[in-house]
Formats: structure tokens, sequence, C-alpha cells
């Protein structure tokens, strides 16, 4: 198979489509990619809601983590609090304030995004945005609690030690490493604060027939190899 002249050559497109798995979290299709060179290959992709994480840091810079039980892993983690973004049209920020009272019974007054992450983008579009929350208020956890999120501990760790934690690989959940190294940065001041309005990495379910694909974003420094 070859490519249209009018192709571009790193243009990545999809001649087919099929679902084959619909869950409660959680879908599964497989894409037929043609590739720049002409040839298709099959890729499955996880379908998965965006979804929010918190690092809720309290005024003497002490990080809020909770211990859940991951089936896939069989063991529990330490986590940040988090939850998808499953209510429709509900900014992710109000996404975010209502996970963090749910898992952990903290309101904040100040809300800044530390980053987005696409947690595994091999096999699924899932991206997670990461906010710091600061200013926190304990009023309670909702009574009403059911599944692995009635055995959530809630903790609070300093943060040096949540960032050794990482280090010694105590702490192995993607956003929360990448959230707890993030707000230690932040705490150090490095980097600016973005804004709660800032546009995600991506909207809901990721276009799989997209117009156009282009190279990822410049980077400071970059030279080629």
């Amino acid at each position: 198979m070859t490519l249209p002249a009018s192709a571009a050559p790193d243009t990545f497109s999809v001649s087919s489509s099929r679902r084959t798995y619909d869950g409660l979290v959680c879908a599964v299709r497989v894409d037929e990619v043609v590739m720049p060179d002409g040839s298709t290959a099959a890729r499955e992709v996880v379908e998965h809601d965006e979804a929010v994480a918190i690092v809720a840091l309290h005024d003497d810079d002490s990080v809020v983590l909770i211990e859940q039980y991951r089936h896939p892993l069989r063991r529990r983690l330490w986590e940040l609090p988090a939850g998808l973004m499953d209510v429709d049209g509900e900014p992710a920020d109000r996404t975010a304030a209502r996970e963090l009272l749910e898992e952990t019974g903290f309101t904040a007054r100040d809300w800044s995004v530390l980053l987005d992450v696409a947690t595994s983008p091999g096999f699924t579009d899932e991206t997670v945005r990461i906010f710091l929350a600061r200013g926190l208020t304990q009023v309670g956890r909702p009574a009403e609690q059911s599944g692995e999120e009635a055995q959530l501990r809630v903790v609070r760790v300093p943060l040096p030690a949540a960032v050794e934690a990482v280090d010694r690989g105590d702490v192995v959940n993607v956003m929360a490493v990448a959230g707890i190294l993030a707000a230690d940065r932040r705490v150090r001041s490095v980097g600016d604060a973005r804004r709660v309005t800032d546009p995600p990495l991506r909207g809901q379910h990721a276009d799989p027939h997209p117009a156009a694909i282009g190279r990822a974003p410049d980077l400071p420094g970059l030279v080629e190899e």
C-alpha cells in the first residue's frame, strides 16, 4: 500500500476502528493505523475518562496522602486524592474539589494547576490534571463510602519525606510521583503556577481520526540527535 502524494510524510491515519469491550470505567477499541511508510498495524486503545489528582498541602508544607488498595497490583499504594471526570460538564477544578472532600474531608482555599500527565499513552488515552491545593480546612468526609474507598487511610507527610519516599520506590503511583515532585519544585519557587482555567491536555476521548498529526511541542535547548 502506498500513501497518496498529498499525504504528509509523518501522517498516521486510522483506516478502521472497532469496539471490543465496554466496561464500567473503561472501554477497549482496536484501530488499524496506517503508518507514514504505508504499512498498517493494529493498535489496542483503552478508552478512559479524564481524571484529576490533588496535591493538598498544609500550611507547614506537609502533603495529604491516601493509602488505597489497587486490585491489578494486589497491594495497597500511597496515592494522591484523585477521581474521574465523570460528571458531564463539570470543570476539572470543581471535580478536584469534590474528590478532595470525598476522599480526605478537606476543602481548600487556593487552587492552581501543577501539571498534566498522560498515564500510559502506549495503550490508553487517559490523561490526568494534577492540582495544587492550599489553605486546607478539615470538614469531614461524607458518611457513605463503599468499595475500596471505604478502606482509605488518610495521612499527612512532610513534603521532603514524600520526595524521599518517591526516590526509594515507596511511592509508585504515577500521579503521586509526578505531583509530589512538581509540588516540591513549586514550594521551592521553581516554575510558575498555572491557572485552573488553562486548557487540559485533551478533551474527553481523543479523536481517533484527527485531520493532522503534529509534532510534540518544542523544548528549550532542543538538539536533534
